[in-house]
């Protein structure tokens, strides 16, 4: 079993270890495995003879200790290797996000993933920045709003909006012909 936990592993590593109270007359009764457990994070892949778990076990390390560059080297491996190390250290990468067939060059994957993960990064800031957009806009609007119903608003209040959720603001915009204070004005947004 490979483990990939952050701490060590000190769980039990025998079928009689699990078990818990073990009657001493059904001992001999209970066939005792071992269930081998490999740290991933922290075995040594130089003394692997098998080449396609020494690259998983390589690429998994690379991907444990955030040390992607050290997976930019010029090399070709199996894809299925580079697929199992995602998947045994929860990397979300996606079959088409790869170069296609069978082999790919580790260079050409990480700077297509790199471009994948840059061009999400750009959607989210422009999401968040459409969102943030809108939210001024609408604070801006009901200042505005809320100076010609009231005349002026304190400091206190403008500080208030500011701070105040899209959410609270929209209740705040259904309910405006119904404020005539302030005091409305924070009833409605707090």
């Amino acid at each position: 079993m490979f483990y990939t936990g952050d701490k060590e592993w000190k769980s039990p590593e025998t079928l009689k270890e699990t078990l818990k109270n073990i009657p001493s007359e059904m001992e001999p009764y209970i066939n005792d495995w071992r269930l081998p457990v490999v740290e991933l994070k922290i075995m040594d892949a130089r003394k692997l003879t098998n080449q396609r778990l020494k690259e998983v076990v390589e690429i998994s390390q690379s991907m444990f200790a955030g040390n992607y560059d050290d997976l930019r080297n010029n090399r070709k491996i199996e894809t299925e290797n580079f697929m199992m190390a995602a998947t045994f250290t929860r990397t979300k990468i996606k079959r088409e996000d790869l170069p296609e067939g069978d082999e790919i060059n580790m260079c050409e994957a990480m700077d297509k993933l790199f471009q994948r993960f840059e061009d999400q990064g750009m959607e989210k800031g422009e999401t968040i920045g459409f969102e943030k957009g809108k939210r001024e806009e609408k604070q801006n609007t009901l200042k505005e709003q809320l100076k010609v119903k009231l005349g002026t608003l304190s400091r206190p209040l403008e500080k208030q909006l500011t701070n105040t959720s899209l959410e609270k603001l929209n209740e705040l915009t259904l309910n405006i012909f119904n404020v005539t204070s302030e005091e409305d004005v924070f009833r409605i947004i707090n």
